[in-house]
């Protein structure tokens, strides 16, 4: 049986609340509990090992241990992205480059080992190895994309966003009205979806005079949580039966 839920209309909500939940858990640990990105990063690795051992214990999809991996990678990936960006001083633009370089190898090499690039029929432990590589990476990408957008290009937090919303849409205009791979759309809008997630999450938590609401980084965390565990709970999302 698949180990991934179906790609619907509540799995993209759901992502994008996971990736914001990323960006505000990440900055809780590392800004606001002060433990700086390098020992949030450990942490974050090492909630991202149990969960992923407990997915890939695992003989179907269980949401919650799914959804635990996804806000795990969201949470390391930040923390990641930031300490190589910010403490490293590699800076945005080369880090999205080389990140966006390694998810394309990443898809590359899965063709040519599997023959095709799984969406949401997960059922060999190559696939699935795969499909959490490429999500860890995808995950670290989109932090750097989205702090890309909203500082180095100035466009601030919410035109980020709106920016990140709008190549959504067009990824899912593609979707319906073209004959593009569908396994190459899946995993674009996998990526966009994080930047969008990290300016939602910045937009939550920024102080006023940077842009942002100025709402606690572990308040906003706490509610976007629940706000998943509902979506999860009362959609298809719940369990898999094929």
């Amino acid at each position: 049986m698949s180990k991934v839920p179906p790609v619907i209309l509540a799995f993209w909500v759901v992502k994008i609340l996971a990736t914001t939940l990323g960006e505000t858990g990440g900055d809780a640990l590392s800004m606001t509990m002060k433990l700086g990105y390098a020992t949030s990063t450990l942490v974050f690795l090492a909630f991202f090992a149990v969960a992923l051992a407990a997915q890939l214990a695992t003989s179907r999809y269980h949401p919650v241990v799914y959804w635990l991996v996804v806000v795990a990678t969201t949470t390391v990936g930040t923390t990641m992205s930031d300490y190589a960006d910010r403490t490293l001083g590699l800076g945005y633009v080369k880090s999205s480059a080389i990140l966006l370089a390694l998810v394309i190898a990443m898809l590359v090499v899965w063709k040519k080992t599997t023959g095709a690039i799984a969406v949401d029929h997960i059922t060999t432990r190559t696939n699935e190895a795969f499909y959490w590589i490429t999500i860890l990476i995808s995950n670290t990408l989109g932090t750097a994309l989205g702090d890309f957008t909203a500082d180095d290009a100035g466009l601030g937090f919410e035109k980020g966003a709106l920016v990140f919303a709008g190549l959504i849409a067009l990824v899912a205009l593609a979707h319906f009205f073209t004959k593009a791979p569908k396994a190459i759309l899946f995993w674009a809008a996998y990526v966009l979806t994080r930047p969008l997630g990290a300016t939602l999450g910045d937009t939550l938590t920024k102080p006023h005079e940077e842009g942002g609401l100025a709402i606690g980084r572990i308040a906003s965390s706490a509610v976007i949580a629940a706000v998943m565990i509902v979506l999860v709970a009362t959609t298809r999302l719940r369990k898999r039966t094929t």
